[in-house]
């Protein structure tokens, strides 16, 4: 590594999701002091309550900010900007911002980060390949049906492992200050093809069929999801996957050197690990 620094003492924020959780096993291999920030940590750290904000922030060097559901829901904007202000003014040298692709509100969110300053790192990334196993898409595909308000948008569904080795790059390597790093996996594919190489993984049936916004939000309704979470997931489908992000970018390649993992790999090792099987 060049300019590596495993002296910082670094905050993740969400240490215990998708991203988060991988970033935080990374550093503490590299021997980087790492603070967990999240609701079931010691301190605490919950977006919704600035009063848990400080003490987690005190005498940290650099921070990974992860903001929970996504920067472009309402009011992200605003805790993005006092969660920067206080991470400056308690000496934070670093931040590095996961943000999302083709979402306005989102960049909205890196311009506040990116005039901060200080260092600063960006990484933008499409859809995660984890979203068929560790996130909302799982259950469909245990249930062997998935149904989804999206038609042929191609999507360059990109790894979580590939994501966090960025992030750690980011925090530890100085050469990546001031830089966005778009992220992508090598190729695009739908999601119905996405789950037809779930099916032939796991030598099942899984079906894949599209309906509209409304009716997709009337079967989450049925199911008891929060109205927030509906017109969320609404939004992703029906304005991130309108095609605007139907590119590849070359972000893995640009931090680290190497291609990234392509979906049937991520595929082939989430199969074996049998989180698949009904």
């Amino acid at each position: 590594m060049k300019n590596f620094n495993n002296t910082l003492q670094t905050l993740v924020l969400g240490g215990n999701g998708k991203t988060g959780r991988r970033v935080v096993n990374r550093l503490r291999q590299l021997q980087v002091p790492v603070r967990i920030g999240s609701r079931s940590a010691t301190p605490a750290f919950d977006w919704t309550d600035m009063d848990t904000w400080v003490p987690v922030v005190e005498g940290m060097d650099a921070v990974y900010i992860t903001f929970q559901p996504d920067l472009a829901v309402p009011g992200a904007r605003e805790a993005i900007r006092a969660f920067t202000q206080l991470a400056v003014q308690s000496g934070v040298q670093k931040l590095v911002l996961l943000s999302g692709r083709g979402e306005e509100e989102a960049q909205l969110c890196e311009s506040i980060v990116m005039e901060s300053g200080i260092s600063w790192t960006i990484v933008r990334c499409s859809w995660f390949c984890q979203n068929f196993s560790e996130s909302f898409l799982l259950e469909p595909i245990l249930t062997g049906q998935v149904v989804l308000p999206v038609g042929d948008t191609g999507e360059p569904f990109v790894d979580a492992e590939d994501i966090a080795d960025v992030v750690v790059a980011a925090l530890t390597e100085q050469e990546h200050s001031q830089k966005i790093y778009e992220l992508t996996g090598p190729r695009l594919i739908s999601f119905q093809q996405a789950v037809h190489e779930i099916a032939q993984a796991t030598g099942r049936e899984i079906s894949f069929s599209t309906v509209n916004a409304e009716q997709f939000a009337e079967e989450l309704r049925k199911a008891q999801a929060p109205e927030d979470d509906i017109a969320f997931i609404n939004y992703l489908f029906t304005e991130v996957l309108d095609g605007r992000n139907e590119q590849l970018a070359d972000g893995v390649q640009q931090a680290l050197g190497r291609v990234p993992k392509d979906f049937s790999q991520y595929v082939y090792e989430t199969a074996a690990s049998g989180i698949w099987n009904a």
